[in-house]
Parts: structure tokens; sequence; C-alpha cells
């Protein structure tokens, strides 16, 4: 009888795998059993209450290659009380969302005791990852079998045991079946259509889930920009007064479509429960390290690290490196230059065809060097700032795209800003703006996609013929397919995702006034993009953990800073326009001044904008209230029960009566 995700769950012995823990191949028996141990030791123990077993037994392991992998679930009540700890918030059977506890688990729709699902899959790997952890270290000093891995009370055990190797990775395991049923519905059929979110959220989690939400809502919303922006392409380039009504609706539409999102969002994510659900502390991260110390927020014993060091690093060596890397960028765009003046130069010279092709070879060479550029820099941006040592995972995470947001934007735009406001060569850069806009978004499509996925196809097939030359008593369906997806690439999250959309939304609306057609090249990628980071998730990557979240994050400012800037430029190339010149072409500093004018009365109509349009829509603020107002009675009441309580106890042990 095979051994099936589904088949799993009939005795304690075969439980559910949820997630896989990877060891490395020389690791010592006694670290293997103290581990053990831990994970399924009771809670009030210092264990994770969690059930483990390996993924071979021994008599498979000596047929089968001797994998140090072993496989994590838990049952049910401790799936529960993991949901409770970690804070999840579930719909009532009154419509409400209320984080759930284990003791009111019936007012909670859809709870029955005989129901599995009323936790997804993303949600107990979440449990299981939360659990693995918060497992830390009691009264141990170092790792069993290893003296060099030195522990402290309170220290996370998993993130010590990944630091020194002996654990090479912890990750989800797919559920074939539902995965199945998720891809029909998704991406397996290349049709106009709506994308299934609630199943990709219940499947992947909510982080990867509003990913795919914005990608679908920000393509819908570029449709209107493509319709409206194709008739332009008949008209004359020259003619710039054409396009002052077009690059006034991009202003309006760059806000609207912001904050439209916002409230779209707050929807999606009060209907998930991660709205309303309460942030919990930060840990420190992983790679965090200092001396041992007493920290004063918590009173754990941890690694502390002085602020002012991490600002020496910042300011002396990220910094200055940074600084270097915008120099190189701007020094690569002037070779970039020479070469067109060299291709412009040999086509006026001869007239030839082939010639009048060798115009564009530098702007795709351009464009191959500038996704080089921003890949490289993007391994020294993450090596710097882990050497800068931030205590939270939330201050790397800004420090970081900070340092990736400003090398990408000078890096994609500088040239484009170069050839509009130094050497006004509009056709230059409608030529170049095309150019650098498709070649990214092609190089992207096979990078991202297409080349990982066929690197997996062909590691799955050797995996198949190696399955296939094993005995026929061996039941191999588990194991092909934890040994399949453990040396699948890692998900390492929405980073660049969001980074080639707002790259993308920089195209479009920096120098909308100039080329209309960017949005319906932009529509285009997009609807190839949702299947094809559709495929990338379900068939290229290990599945990530589910990450709850309630908004996409510092992505918004982003987006809001961009859209800030293209106001700017917009308003600057309809002032270089010849038409708007020789309306004032007695007296520039006049046109100067209106033109920063218009700019400010649209900046101000954009803020208009953005406070009008309310963030949340007023169902989803009164049910927050609700919640509120609730949270603060139910606080009342306890503290009224405690000050009973207390006068009781008090008029028990014949003392005075607390007034």
């Amino acid at each position: 009888m095979k051994v099936t995700l589904s088949a799993l769950d009939t005795h304690e012995s075969s439980f559910l795998p949820l997630v896989v823990i990877e060891l490395a191949q020389d690791v010592k028996e006694e670290t293997k059993e103290w581990l053990k141990a831990r994970i399924i030791t009771k809670k009030k123990d210092g264990g994770a209450q969690l059930l483990f077993r390996p993924l071979l037994n021994k008599y498979e392991k000596e047929t089968l290659e001797n994998q140090n992998l072993y496989l994590v679930g838990a049952s049910k009540i401790r799936l529960l009380l993991g949901a409770e700890a970690v804070g999840l918030v579930k719909e009532c059977s009154d419509n409400t969302m209320r984080a759930f506890t284990y003791g009111t688990r019936h007012n909670f729709k859809d709870f029955d005791d005989d129901n599995d699902d009323f936790l997804s899959m993303a949600e107990r790997q979440f449990i299981i990852k939360h659990e693995l952890e918060n497992l830390r270290a009691r009264d141990e000093k170092m790792i069993p079998g290893y003296p060099q891995a030195k522990l402290y009370p309170g220290k996370s055990l998993l993130r010590r045991l990944l630091t020194s190797g002996i654990v090479v990775q912890v990750f989800p395991l797919h559920d074939n079946e539902a995965l199945k049923k998720l891809e029909d519905t998704w991406y397996t059929r290349f049709t106009l259509k709506f994308q299934p979110i609630d199943r990709i959220r219940g499947y992947f989690g909510e982080t990867i889930a509003l990913y795919f939400g914005f990608l679908e809502y920000f393509t819908f919303a570029l449709i209107p920009m493509a319709i409206i922006g194709l008739p332009y392409y008949l008209f004359a380039w020259e003619d710039y007064d054409k396009y002052v009504i077009f690059a006034s609706f991009n202003l309006i539409w760059s806000t609207v479509i912001l904050e439209v999102w916002k409230r779209g969002c707050a929807s999606m994510t009060y209907r998930w429960g991660t709205l309303v659900m309460k942030r919990k502390f930060e840990e420190p991260r992983p790679g965090y390290h200092g001396v041992l110390g007493i920290n004063p927020v918590t009173g754990r014993e941890e690694p502390l690290y002085p602020s002012y060091k991490r600002q020496l690093r910042i300011y002396l060596v990220s910094l200055p490196f940074v600084c270097l890397c915008l120099y190189f960028s701007l020094f690569v765009m002037m070779i970039y230059f020479d070469m067109e003046a060299w291709a412009l130069g040999l086509h006026e010279d001869s007239g030839s065809e082939w010639t009048s092709i060798l115009l564009y070879v530098p702007s795709i060479i351009y464009a191959i060097v500038i996704e080089i550029m921003n890949r490289l820099y993007r391994y020294a941006a993450e090596f710097l700032t882990s050497w800068e040592n931030h205590r939270l995972e939330s201050a790397y995470q800004n420090h970081l795209i900070l340092k990736v947001l400003v090398f990408n934007f000078l890096n994609c735009f500088a040239s484009l800003f170069y050839i509009a406001f130094v050497l006004r060569d509009m056709k230059l850069l409608r030529q170049s703006l095309a150019t650098l806009l498709i070649t990214s978004q092609i190089l992207n499509q096979i990078v991202e996609s297409l080349l990982p996925y066929w690197l997996q196809k062909k590691h799955h097939v050797r995996v198949k013929k190696k399955v296939e030359a094993l005995k026929a008593d061996i039941d191999a369906t588990l194991y092909e397919q934890v040994v399949l997806e453990k040396e699948m690439g890692t998900y390492l999250g929405t980073f660049d995702d969001y980074l080639e959309l707002f790259l993308q939304f920089g195209y479009v609306s920096l120098f909308s006034c100039v080329y209309p057609l960017a949005a319906a090249f932009a529509v285009l990628n997009n609807l190839t993009e949702v299947n094809s980071d559709a495929l990338k998730m379900c068939r290229v990557f290990k599945r990530p953990f589910s990450e709850p979240s309630a908004s996409i994050g510092v992505w918004q400012l982003a987006f809001e800073t961009m859209s800030v800037i293209s106001v700017v430029t917009n308003c600057a190339l309809i002032g270089m326009s010849p038409q708007v010149n020789a309306l004032f072409s007695e007296s520039k500093t006049d046109l100067i001044l209106i033109v920063v004018a218009v700019e400010h009365m649209l900046l101000a109509l954009k803020f208009i904008l953005a406070f009008a349009i309310p963030d949340k829509p007023r169902h989803i603020q009164m049910k927050l209230a609700r919640l509120e107002f609730e949270s603060l009675e139910a606080l009342k009441q306890q503290m009224k029960l405690t000050a009973e309580n207390l006068k009781e106890e008090c008029r028990e042990g014949g003392k005075e009566t607390v007034p």
C-alpha cells in the first residue's frame, strides 16, 4: 500500500507530515536524539509537543540513500492550541472576526470536532514553524555533540542549529492533491479570468496572496491607460500639446489606483483576519550577533550590539559603497551614450537598412547590462545589510529595500532623465524607454520562471529514474516527493516581484506624455507574468511558509513616492515642449514659474485625493471600532472581577475592605 499525504493521519506513528527538517549528513546520533526529544517533549517541560519521525525506517535506509530527513506534524488539538498561541483570527458565527481561543472554539464558523479543514494547511504549517522557532534553550550550555555551538537560556534552538550548519533547511511540504486543484483554477488554462485569491491565500498564505492580488489589480488598473494611450500613438510625437490631457489623466490615475488598492487590501485582509491580528513582539533575527547580555525590555538573555557601531558601519562603509555603485552606474550610462553616438554616426554615413537596425543595439545591450548590474548589486546589498548586524528582521528588510530601491531607480531611470532633460532628444527618449521596458520584461520572464522551470524538470526526470530503479516492495511515494522538493530552489520572498512591478510603474508613469504605449506593453507583460509567477510558486520553488500580512507594507510608500516624482517629471516635459515654449518666447522665467505653479497644484490635487479617499471602507471601519469597543469592555469586566476577588480575599483574611 502506497503512503500518501492523506493516508498518513490514521495512527500516531503515521501522522500527516506538514514540515520537513533536513540535517547535515555527518550529524552525530546524540544530537539527533536530543533534537527529537526537544521536539516531542510536552510544552510544559520545554518541548514543542509535536509529532516527529524519520522519513525512512531502518529497513528502507538499507535500500535507499541514507537521507537525514525528518517529518514533523501535530495532533489536531495541538494545532488548535497553537492557533491560539500565534493569535490567528477566524470568523465567528455572528460574522465578526475574533482571535481564536480553544475554549471558545465552538463559537467560530465552520468549526466542528470532526472537521479537519477549520485550519488551512498553510496555517497549520505556520503554527509548526512558530512552535519550532520557539523551542528555546533552558539549562543547556551547548548543542550536544557540538561544544563549539554555544547556547544560553532563551536562545532559539532552531536558529542556532541553522547557523551552526547542523540543520540544513526546514521547509513545508506541498499537498499534491490541493496543489493540483489550485493549479486547475489558476494558470493551467490560459484564459482571461480573475485569480482565485482566496485559494492562493489558503495554500500559500496572506503575503503571497496579497502580491498576486496586487499584480492582478495593477494589471486591470493599467488597462484604461493602455486604451487611452493607443490613439495617441497615431499622432505626431512632436505635438506635445496633445499629451497634456493624457499626462494630467496619468497623474490623477496614479493617485486614485493606489488609494483604491488600500481600500481593497483592507477588505481582503479583514476577511482573512490579518487586519485585526495583534502584532507580536519581534525576536532577534537569526544572523544577529553580539555580546551576551540582558535585554532591558524583555528581561531575557540575548546578544547585545551597540547601536553606535551599527551606525558607524552604515555611514562609513555601506553609504560610501552605495555612492560608489551609483557613480559606476552613471559611468556605464555614459558608455551607453558613446555607443548611441557611434551607432547614429554610422547610420548617417551609410543610411543602409542594417545600420537602422543597429540603432537599437546599444539600448538592448544597455538594458541587459542594467539587469546584470541590478542582480549583482542585490547580492552586495544583502551582504552589507547583514554585516550591519540589525537586531530585527523588519529593520534589516527596511535597510535592504532602501539600498536596492535607490540603486535600481538610478540604474534604470538615470539614462532616461539624462536624455529628457540634458540632451532633450525626445525621439531617443522614446526609443530608449521602449527598449528598456521590453528587454527587461523579456529577461525577467526568462530568468525568474522559464530557466528555473527547465532546470527543475531536468532534476525531476533524474529523481524519477532513480525511484523507478528501487525494489518493487519499497514504497517510495513520499520519499520521492520529499527528495524532489528538498532540491527545489528556495523562494526568497516577494521582494523581487514587487521590485519588478515598481520599476514597471516607473516606466509607465514617469514619461507617460512621451511614450503612451508603455501601459499597453505593461498589460501584455503582466498577463503572462501572472501565469509565469504562478508556475514558479507551484512547480519551481519549495512551498514557502505562510506569513500573515495586513498590507503590502513599505512598497505602498514606494509606489506613492514614484507617483509624486512622476508629477514633477511630466510637468517638466510638457514645459519643455516647443508649443509651450513658443507661448513664452520672450520670458523663460514666466514659463518656469507657471510650470512650477502647475506642478504644485497637481501635487496638491494628489494629496487632496489621497486624503478624501479613506484607506478603509466604511463598513470595515465600523467593524474595527466595534471590536475595539468590545475589547475595552472585556478589559473593564476583567478589572472589575479582579477587584471583587481582591475584596473577597481581604474580607476572608479579616483585613480592611478595599474601597
